[in-house]
């Protein structure tokens, strides 16, 4: 299985892409791993909230396959506990998925078209984080689950 998580835009402040490259790194020691960002939307001022998402959802949904697992990670998704969390990439693997896709979208979220694609969401939280700062929480947490299965001593439990 191939993992990718697909992000709207850059990731801007120094501090999280260096925590993303690390856990990245990371990551990759388990399974194919591949970051990829869309472009940023520019001249959005005039535009509305679901104009936007609109206009991100075509941007991430060409870089979606036909046969690709989607995950949403959306503030009204499904919440793990790491353990759990660790157990559902289990589950994920042993389906033989070829690639399973981890979306991050923008402040507004993701368009009706998007969430019609997704096979699931995910909640890290029943907060709310900055679509920045999520990226790196969430490389952590899938980082955590990999050493989890594989009975590393980076989780206290």
């Amino acid at each position: 299985m191939k993992i990718s998580f697909l992000l709207t835009g850059k990731t801007t402040d120094a501090y999280i892409i260096e925590g993303i490259k690390t856990y990245e790194k990371r990551i990759k020691r388990y399974l194919s791993f591949q970051i990829q960002y869309t472009q940023d939307l520019k001249n959005t001022k005039n535009l509305s909230k679901e104009e936007i998402k609109n206009k991100e959802g075509i941007l991430l949904l060409k870089q979606i396959e036909a046969n690709d697992f989607v995950i949403l990670l959306d503030e009204h998704g499904k919440q793990y506990r790491s353990l759990e969390f660790a157990q559902h990439i289990q589950s994920l693997m042993n389906r033989n998925l070829k690639r399973v896709v981890f979306v991050i979208g923008g402040p507004y979220g993701f368009s009706k078209t998007l969430h019609e694609r997704a096979n699931g969401k995910l909640s890290l939280s029943k907060m709310t984080f900055s679509h920045q700062i999520i990226r790196l929480l969430f490389m952590e947490q899938l980082y955590r689950a990999f050493s989890i299965l594989n009975h590393e001593p980076y989780h206290h439990e």
